[in-house]
């Protein structure tokens, strides 16, 4: 089948990536025409595991080109996927203009039969509005061009992999043929067992809004039960534990930290709080999951300030920059977020990412980076690890004490040994856990 995809950002190139690599032939196109020339000789916007490989095995293998006009990307498709963002207005709802643009620019070249595939997160009731705008802007292909919501589910940092062997495929339409041009698209993967779910069109489109939400839930959920365990001297790590083997709940996004980040879960969450709001719902649990994610933050620095006391004149290195590991994300990345939040209390920040440096002094110039980890530890009073990379794992602690000011370590994942590193002398914070220090591990 022929795929146009509009907009190549973590969610567009990744699905021009996955459907180029089962045998279709796609089109990608964006508004940001320098993107299309990096693209078009190879040269990735992001990082992200496998991607780049895979987009150049496709433009190799003939199934796979960019474009900067939308005709070449709709001309004789089957399928085009709407793949724009859709931030956050200031009332946080969701900002559609994007959305609406690419689908009239979709619509000027389309041809009788064409689906129009939302991949881009929007609220219910937007595929109702783009089918309207088909039949105000092309009266002569109305009803013969259909809008289905066929919503992603992508981790960043696994994205690929969640392309290629996805836990369920969700397809929202309003007629059979749309269905079945559909389901044609992704046999590929519904023959190798991939579940494919089929509902109304907003049905889909809330689901997609719901399961983020649940997910910024459990992630806040585990952060609340990390202050509660932190005071009545439990283990959260133990206590989720117990929770996870439960299959009810099972142990997914169970995680006490530095909370959520990145430009998914945020912006959705407020989004779904602005639709719940007009349909006359008070989902009041929204904010509290929000609110939660912001204290996670402000726990964290309470540790380092009370390891620290005054924080003027110390240093302080943050180990990762993006709000996760596997990508240089760093969009609403809870990291940048505590070296503001360090700086105004009169701190010198310097971090540390072995993906995501340019991404965060772009979003941060006054932030100092480093080109490894030692280095950012070196004369710091104190080291917060802020996103769980694996090669942290590996830190030498005799190494980083003896470059380090003071040997003071919070662990903002509970990704470290702290024993481990009491054994080297350090005072260790980490998570809903009691802290350690030499003498007491």
């Amino acid at each position: 089948m022929r795929v146009g995809v509009i907009g190549t950002g973590h969610v567009g190139l990744i699905t021009c990536a996955s459907f180029a690599a089962v045998g279709h032939d796609v089109v990608g196109t964006d508004a940001d025409r320098s993107k299309i020339d990096a693209l078009s000789t190879g040269d990735m916007p992001f990082h992200e595991p496998g991607v780049a490989d895979s987009i150049r095995a496709g433009m190799a293998g003939g199934r796979l080109s960019f474009s900067h006009e939308t005709a070449d990307a709709v001309r004789e498709a089957d399928v085009v996927f709407v793949c724009v963002g859709t931030p956050a207005r200031a009332s946080g709802e969701a900002n559609l203009v994007a959305v609406e643009q690419a689908a009239r620019e979709v619509v000027a070249h389309a041809s009788a039969g064409l689906v129009i595939a939302e991949k881009s997160t929007v609220p219910a009731g937007t595929a109702d509005r783009l089918t309207r705008s088909v039949a105000l802007q092309r009266p002569d292909i109305a009803g013969s061009v259909e809008v289905v919501s066929n919503p992603e589910f992508l981790r960043e940092g696994h994205a690929l992999h969640d392309a290629m062997h996805p836990e369920r495929i969700l397809v929202g339409a309003d007629s059979d043929a749309a269905f079945d041009v559909m389901r044609r698209l992704y046999e590929p993967f519904t023959s190798e067992g991939a579940r494919l779910i089929e509902t109304d069109i907003r049905t889909a489109e809330l689901a997609k809004h719901a399961c983020n939400a649940f997910l910024a839930l459990k992630i806040s959920y585990a952060n609340a039960l990390a202050r509660l365990c932190e005071r009545a001297g439990a283990d959260v790590e133990a206590v989720t534990e117990v929770m996870g083997a439960d299959s009810r709940i099972g142990p997914a996004f169970l995680n006490a930290g530095l909370g959520y980040g990145g430009y998914c879960f945020p912006k959705d969450l407020v989004a779904f709080d602005h639709l719940a709001s007009s349909l006359g719902y008070d989902f009041a649990m929204l904010r509290e999951v929000a609110r939660i994610n912001d204290e996670a933050i402000d726990a964290t620095l309470e540790k380092v300030r009370d390891a620290l006391w005054n924080l003027e004149d110390k240093r302080v290195a943050l180990l990762g920059l993006a709000f996760k590991p596997g990508t240089d994300d760093v969009r609403i990345a809870p990291a940048l977020m505590l070296a503001q939040r360090l700086r105004e209390l009169g701190a010198t920040v310097v971090g540390y990412d072995p993906h995501a440096a340019e991404s965060a002094v772009r979003a941060q110039p006054e932030l100092e980076v480093a080109p490894t980890a030692y280095e950012a530890a070196r004369e710091a009073h104190c080291v917060v690890l802020c996103t769980e990379w694996e090669e942290f794992q590996e830190l030498d602690f005799d190494k980083l004490g003896e470059i380090m000011a003071t040997r003071v370590f919070v662990d903002g994942r509970n990704a470290i040994d702290g024993e481990r590193a009491v054994a080297h002398g350090f005072h260790f914070y980490p998570t809903g856990r009691r802290p350690l220090t030499p003498g007491r591990a």
